[in-house]
């Protein structure tokens, strides 16, 4: 099951959640935003308006995780809670163009056999990602429940506006995680940050994730700490 959200510089947004067989949930997601009055649909409501807008119901279930799916049930493994590069599957990209104005998006099928029906911070505005075209853009992945809890990326932004450069502005989105907690924390969270001027940030819980940044022809992969 897909979950996706995308938002745009005029304020517009679109999600969808619970998408089953189909295969790009964020075309889906900005399908609902341009040419539907809603911002979110759920299951099979959304997967109707997909094949009403021209999508393709197709079997999107890689065979090896399939197998993967099936050891791990018969042998019920016990998996790491940490979320990192190699157990996660979610991508939040933000952009600036040339005119000024901001877009973010977000895309993912959640966590590895996760209890039927649940849907993480992915394609929830304000938390998966959060667009102010007056002032920027913010986005997250790893543990969706503690990202929705704090509604991260919305806290970013308006942080943002608040006068904090995007780093500290990060920084201080995963503190708002971190306090509620004990020492041992035994999960991921990170986000992303851009400004109107350029300026970026990033911060994560726990090393393993990085970010690209393309920014004047140049791209650089960068380690979030």
């Amino acid at each position: 099951t897909l979950d996706a959200c995308i938002m745009d510089h005029l304020g517009n947004a679109g999600s969808v959640v619970y998408l089953k067989n189909i295969k790009h949930p964020i075309s889906v997601a900005r399908k609902v935003m341009e040419e539907s009055k809603h911002v979110m649909l759920a299951g099979r409501g959304a997967q109707e308006f997909a094949l009403k807008n021209g999508f393709k119901k197709e079997n999107i279930l890689h065979q090896q995780s399939k197998k993967d799916w099936k050891n791990w049930n018969k042998n019920k493994k016990q998996l790491k809670s940490l979320i990192n590069e190699d157990n996660h599957d979610t991508i939040t990209m933000l952009t600036l163009d040339s005119k000024g104005h901001f877009a973010g998006g977000s895309s993912t099928s959640g966590l590895r056999y996760k209890l039927h029906g649940r849907v993480g911070d992915s394609p929830i505005i304000g938390s998966g990602i959060f667009v102010d075209n007056s002032i920027g853009a913010a986005g997250a992945t790893g543990e969706g429940e503690e990202i929705m809890k704090t509604v991260g990326s919305f806290l970013i932004v308006e942080l943002l506006k608040q006068g904090y450069h995007p780093q500290k502005a990060c920084e201080e989105a995963i503190k708002r995680i971190t306090m509620k907690h004990d020492d041992t924390i035994d999960f991921q969270a990170a986000y992303i940050a851009l400004r109107i001027d350029g300026e970026t940030g990033a911060a994560a819980i726990n090393n393993g994730f990085s970010y690209i940044l393309s920014k004047n022809a140049k791209t650089s992969i960068n380690a979030i700490k």
